[in-house]
């Protein structure tokens, strides 16, 4: 698919990967729609970019968002599934000093899951029911896992959330080819992003340490991925990592 043919939504685009596949994209010629739950953030976004308070936790919103999204852009044949949220905690942590426990909270958990994992359904599900009514030729949809999906210490919610990802990018894609629609992921490591900016200086060196090319990624790295899943109209129900090689 040529990125000029795009008319595609982003998720989550106020800030760090989002707003940078937004600008990216529209660079490139394609007419977006970027919806976040921070409106003050979405306003620095190129002025081409439609904009909208989206919060993909609410089914109706995200509903409301594809029916304004497709009349604004003329179209709708893309979407990018970026919107995530983290909120790390042991599932059970006992304090060595005073001996007490505590437990990952349900709201913790909850929280996570449904912008993490409801919001990628409901979106998809949205869009990719708007593509089949309109009689779209080719549509995409790329959602954004992580390579946490595989397990990782204090990340029970999330990791939850992006396997479940992974694994239904399979599912959709085996769904929605009838209709022309392709559905691929990417799974990044570390990325500098405002999530990763305030993290433990010492903690970081000792996490790169570990990244064979020896650095984290930048948005750009993960931009190249999406932009491959997007273009390359023989790929799909596939996870792509970009992780410098560090696996798991």
């Amino acid at each position: 698919m040529n990125l000029r043919d795009l008319h595609i939504i982003v998720t989550g685009a106020a800030r760090g990967l989002g707003a940078h596949f937004a600008r990216a994209l529209t660079e490139a010629g394609a007419t977006v729609a970027a919806g976040d739950i921070d409106e003050d953030a979405l306003g620095e976004l190129p002025a081409s970019v439609h904009r909208r308070r989206l919060d993909v936790s609410d089914a109706a919103d995200c509903d409301a968002f594809v029916a304004w999204a497709r009349e604004a852009m003329g179209g709708l044949n893309g979407l990018i599934n970026n919107a995530g949220i983290i909120r790390d905690g042991l599932l059970v942590r006992k304090d060595r000093e005073t001996g007490q426990i505590t437990r990952l909270s349900d709201e913790d958990w909850r929280s996570v899951l449904g912008v993490n994992l409801d919001g990628p359904m409901f979106m998809t599900r949205a869009v990719a029911s708007s593509m089949v009514e309109s009689s779209t030729a080719a549509g995409v949809v790329v959602n954004m896992a992580s390579i946490s999906r595989h397990g990782n210490r204090g990340q029970s919610n999330y990791v939850a959330t992006k396997a479940a990802l992974a694994a239904n990018t399979v599912t959709w894609a085996r769904e929605l080819a009838r209709y022309g629609i392709r559905v691929g992921a990417v799974a990044p490591g570390m990325v500098e992003t405002p999530m990763t900016a305030g993290m433990n200086q010492k903690a970081l060196e000792q996490f790169v340490a570990k990244i064979p090319v020896g650095r984290i990624g930048t948005p750009h790295d993960i931009w190249l991925a999406v932009k491959f899943i997007i273009e390359c109209d023989y790929f799909t129900a596939r996870t792509i990592d970009v992780d410098g090689g560090i696996g798991f």
